[in-house]
């Protein structure tokens, strides 16, 4: 069973609906017995880092995260719940990753909406793709490139696009809404 995070944000029907089509199991819970006995959980969001982390907390989810030792995968805002801190808010989130978040710069549109390809990538999730497939992004803020990083994108700058440590993995793009180049990689995590 792959446990999906509710923590009030948004899209996570959407992952669900993913997760049915590549023939997996899951269950959208904020339960803390459930997801510690689910064989991976995913982090998925879209919404804001405040109230976000503000729900795992009043949950006692905060430290449940940080002490899985299943595959974890964060999607946008998940990865950057991951990160050290944010931006936005100006919110402390869970320090998987010794990453901060910042909001893009305003020379350019902002959100970051739309396809776009990758300037460089490694790890598990991206087996059988290439730095030209393209993901789909909808963000405001980015984790900064960092020992964490397995995959770069650029836009106005370069940001982490996917990063891992450990058993934690989380991309900024949405795999979920990216097509096959997408399933691949949701499909690279439920097979980990």
């Amino acid at each position: 069973m792959i446990a999906i995070l509710r923590y009030n944000a948004g899209n996570i029907r959407s992952v669900e609906n993913a997760l049915d089509r590549a023939g997996y199991r899951s269950v959208i819970t904020d339960d803390e017995k459930i997801i510690r006995s689910s064989e991976k959980v995913i982090i998925p969001g879209v919404g804001h880092a405040g109230p976000a982390m503000k729900y795992l907390r009043s949950k006692g989810l905060d430290r449940v995260i940080i002490s899985l030792r299943q595959p974890v995968l964060g999607i946008c805002l998940g990865l950057q719940l991951l990160c050290r801190r944010t931006e936005e808010d100006d919110t402390q989130c869970l320090g998987v990753f010794g990453t901060d978040v910042k909001r893009f710069p305003p020379r350019g549109i902002v959100p970051h909406m739309g396809w776009n390809n990758f300037t460089a990538i490694s790890g598990p999730l991206f087996k059988g793709l290439k730095v030209t497939d393209n993901m789909y992004y909808v963000h405001s803020y980015y984790a900064e490139p960092g020992e964490s990083t397995a995959a770069l994108c650029e836009y106005l700058l370069p940001f982490s696009a996917a990063m891992q440590k450990d058993n934690f993995f989380a991309t900024q793009f949405h795999p979920e809404k990216s097509s096959a180049e997408g399933e691949i990689v949701l499909k690279n995590f439920l097979e980990l």
